[in-house]
């Protein structure tokens, strides 16, 4: 089977996603690290400073207990820039919830 020609797929549901490392908003991040030993939802958003976004993210870190719990890590991805990101961030904090465990990233190449 010729691979050098093949066309990458997005992944879907359930298929093994790449490695890939990313600065993060809490600092760099190599992703099969960081979810070693823990379940691992790994999700997108459109663009920071929008409401799908805010009601995303605050909803996730209302149910952070849960997460905990159940050993499972959040990884959150955007086209925005890591300083996007921390502004977003600084600027969400009166939702009653931590977001310092996301990791809102912009994937390196």
């Amino acid at each position: 089977m010729d691979t050098e020609n093949q066309i990458p797929t997005m992944p879907r549901i359930g298929d093994l996603a790449p490695d890939f490392e990313a600065m993060t908003t809490t600092g760099k991040m190599k992703f099969s690290e960081y979810i070693k030993d823990s379940w691992t939802i790994l999700f997108s958003h459109p663009a920071d400073f929008t409401p799908v976004c805010t009601t995303e993210m605050s909803g996730f870190a209302l149910d952070q207990k849960f997460f905990d719990e159940h050993q499972t890590k959040l990884v959150g991805l955007s086209i925005d820039s890591i300083h996007a990101h921390i502004a977003w961030v600084n600027n969400e904090k009166r939702i009653p919830a931590s977001f310092s465990s996301f990791r809102s990233s912009q994937i390196s190449t």
